[in-house]
């Protein structure tokens, strides 16, 4: 198969996956597509949301996850949420940036990682390169521009880590509503 066609074909997967599939009212139907035709791990129980842009190869999401509505998922390099994290509506995770000190405006990237019982507040963004440890808080509109420590709570911008998590994470994260809304099917 010829290099370009190939090139195109990701981009049409791509393109069909935010344009047409992230806005299909139905959870298997997103998540059918981005296992089969994207080749990503989508773990037991998680839940993909509406209005979610995904980009790159490389997304692995792990058992119970919530990842809400029009989120940006950066796999370009990278892209590992493990277990049992939340991630607010409009959270940015980005693996690949510009750099801005190179003359051809170069990209630049590292894998991005999010350790078990996280819980990551709306807007944030989280840059190429961090690591979000264990249990720890993103704040709402946070920049990470450097990893969290383990069940560390962190805000502003840039974030820094404020304080301490409660260890004691008993909750499991499961969020399937109807449509694009906050009504929770019965389970």
């Amino acid at each position: 198969m010829h290099p370009r066609f190939r090139t195109f074909q990701k981009a049409l997967k791509l393109y069909l996956a935010n344009h047409l599939i992230a806005n299909v009212p139905s959870f298997r139907v997103r998540h059918w597509y981005y296992r089969r035709w994207l080749g990503y791990r989508i773990g037991k129980d998680s839940s993909i949301h509406m209005g979610t842009f995904v980009t790159g190869d490389h997304i692995s999401v792990g058992d119970n996850v919530v990842i809400n509505r029009r989120c940006y998922l950066d796999g370009r390099i990278g892209l590992v949420i493990k277990n049992n994290v939340s991630i607010s509506p409009e959270v940015y995770i980005v693996s690949m940036e510009h750099d801005p000190n190179h003359p051809l405006f170069a990209t630049r990237g590292q894998p991005v990682v999010i350790e078990d019982n996280v819980w990551v507040g709306v807007r944030a963004i989280i840059r190429p390169g961090v690591t979000i440890g264990e249990g720890a808080v993103v704040g709402a509109g946070a920049v990470v521009t450097k990893s969290i420590q383990p069940y560390r709570i962190a805000v502003g911008v840039p974030a820094r880590e404020i304080g301490d998590r409660n260890r004691d994470i008993q909750y499991r994260c499961r969020y399937f509503p109807w449509f694009d809304t906050d009504v929770q099917r019965d389970m």
